[in-house]
């Protein structure tokens, strides 16, 4: 199949490479070619390295049957790339490979074609020497782990798609580990409990460990210093652990993300944990917070007081653990619990994880390749503006602050609102001569009036003016709601109405009565059309 040479506009397409990744126990790729496809229908080019799909099951003819070409030189590829697609940031160039001896190279960052785009995680908070690095080239870099948490931005989540990945797969680690059933059962044998699985960080990891555990059958409870996680993970069939500290502190940051807490806070976090811990068998710990070394709060006590044969399953193993006995990269039994501290869960479904994040970022590139072809960056726009962290080798990171948008709530200025939208105050002679009228009206009636007309007469003008203050104290959302509830007053009136009318010779009060009978059922029909309206809303 041939390429397209040019864009929509004449001009030479851009060229977008996926290199194979070089670190050993990464065996995702960045593009599939299901991503790939779409890319070209962009107006791109695309150049795949030779073996970059093996570890997730892609083959090179895959790729090649979708358009794009393969190149088996990583140092070919780097070079002729103007947007280059990964994974993991750029690392140091392994000493078996060719590629230092073609260029000189002891880095992938320094393989960067001047003035090119690079599309993968980069983590800017702990990488310093890989953005000099990459500054140097004059490099535009977009960070995937640097993408808002908005709702315009949710296709473009790849954290969240890879940590949803992480926290099912930490369930099946454990599961092989523990080697037992996870749900209770009744054999012939005799009765098996189901398993005690404790989730530590109820973030999106955390929420698909719990799904993932309460499929398998067992008993599940959840902790978190987010108050607001807690119908999530109740939602999902879990115990959610309540946590009372003296001072009040909420661990809700940024984004979404917890945040840091004080010394003694975490203090009582960890005598907390450790009591659910002993009475565990599987403990999945998910607790980072972003751009700091993950929390311990499983402390060495705590192991030990654990059962033999229980698990631990370290998400948080890449950035230092959340648990103190944890090392990187290795399973280790201590004290009689397993300890997995493996980093690479998410390579461990490479195809379903490759998927997911090449997915991510063909979504990214939509937003910043325009209609010509071109890669355009538009720094109003909030998405674009956040994941971008290098600019033409020029820092950018952190973004600022987004401004407060137009659909936020304003101060109120005034003290009092007016009585209707639009409504102009009414001037002194206005509520003069409307005060004239009303005692024209009034005062005959005090005056002359039955006592016992004037006692309902009382009600009724008390009732309109508690009424309408009432009413106009809602907020206009809720006006219709409001509607769909006043069938009960209006099944009083006719109630009322029917039982004045009924029987009666013709009079005034039986006139009334038949005219309160018509009015309320109106109300009660609009009221149950409303409802069924809103009912309908909510259904699938």
């Amino acid at each position: 199949m041939e390429q397209p040479s040019t864009s929509p506009t004449g001009r030479p397409a851009l060229v977008v490479g996926v290199p194979k990744e070089i670190l050993s126990n990464e065996r995702r790729v960045a593009a599939t070619p299901a991503t790939v496809d779409k890319i070209r229908k962009m107006g791109l080019d695309v150049l795949i390295q030779s073996g970059a799909g093996e570890g997730a099951s892609v083959l090179d003819a895959e790729y090649a049957e979708v358009g794009a070409k393969i190149v088996g030189s990583a140092a070919e590829l780097w070079g002729a790339s103007d947007i280059i697609l990964k994974v993991r940031g750029p690392a140091p160039l392994p000493r078996d490979t060719d590629t230092d001896t073609e260029k000189g190279a002891t880095h992938e960052a320094d393989l960067i074609k001047e003035g090119a785009c690079l599309v993968s995680f980069i983590w800017p908070a702990q990488n310093q020497e890989l953005l000099d690095r990459l500054s140097q080239r004059k490099a535009t870099v977009l960070a995937m782990d640097m993408v808002p948490r908005i709702s315009r931005a949710q296709k473009l989540d790849a954290l969240s798609a890879m940590a949803n990945i992480a926290g099912y797969k930490a369930v099946i680690e454990a599961a092989h580990h523990f080697g037992r059933f996870l749900g209770g059962q009744m054999t012939a044998a005799g009765r098996v409990k189901p398993a005690q699985v404790l989730v530590i960080g109820a973030g999106v990891a955390g929420l698909a460990a719990v799904a993932a555990a309460r499929g398998l059958g067992a008993v599940v409870r959840a902790f978190d210093t987010r108050p607001a996680v807690r119908e999530q993970v109740e939602s999902l069939g879990g115990q959610f652990i309540d946590f009372k500290f003296d001072s009040v502190q909420s661990g809700e940051g940024a984004g979404g993300y917890a945040k840091q807490m004080s010394e003694a806070y975490l203090a009582a976090e960890q005598a907390l944990i450790a009591q659910h811990c002993a009475t565990s068998d599987i403990v999945i710990t998910t607790a980072l917070i972003p751009g700091v070394p993950a929390p311990q709060l499983i402390t060495s006590g705590a192991v030990v007081g654990m059962s033999r044969g229980s698990v631990i399953v370290d998400l948080a193993a890449e950035q230092g653990g959340n648990c103190a006995l944890t090392e990187r990269d290795r399973i280790v039994e201590k004290y009689g619990v397993t300890l997995v501290g493996l980093t690479d869960l998410t390579s461990r479904m490479a195809r379903q994880s490759s998927e997911l994040y090449s997915a991510t970022v063909q979504q990214l590139l939509r937003e910043f390749i325009k209609p010509d072809g071109q890669f355009k960056v538009d720094m109003e726009d909030e998405v674009q503006r956040s994941v971008l962290v290098l600019d033409h080798g020029k820092l950018t990171w952190p973004p600022p602050r987004p401004a407060l948008r137009s659909g936020a709530p304003q101060p109120v200025k005034e003290a009092h609102k007016p009585h209707a939208p639009g409504a102009r105050a009414a001037s002194p002679w206005q509520t003069g001569i409307m005060l004239f009228l009303a005692a024209l009206v009034l005062v005959p009636i005090g005056l002359f009036a039955p006592p016992a007309f004037l006692q309902h007469f009382t009600v009724f003008l008390l009732a309109c003016v508690i009424g309408w203050h009432v009413v106009w104290n809602v907020t206009p959302a809720l006006h219709t709601p409001l509607m769909s509830v006043t069938n009960a007053i209006s099944g009083i009136i006719l109630i009322g109405g029917m039982l004045l009318s009924a029987g009666q010779e013709l009079s005034a009060a039986t006139v009334l009565g038949a005219v309160a009978v018509l009015l309320a059922a109106i109300n009660a029909a609009g009221g149950f059309l409303v409802t069924q309206r809103m009912l309908r809303m909510f259904r699938r």
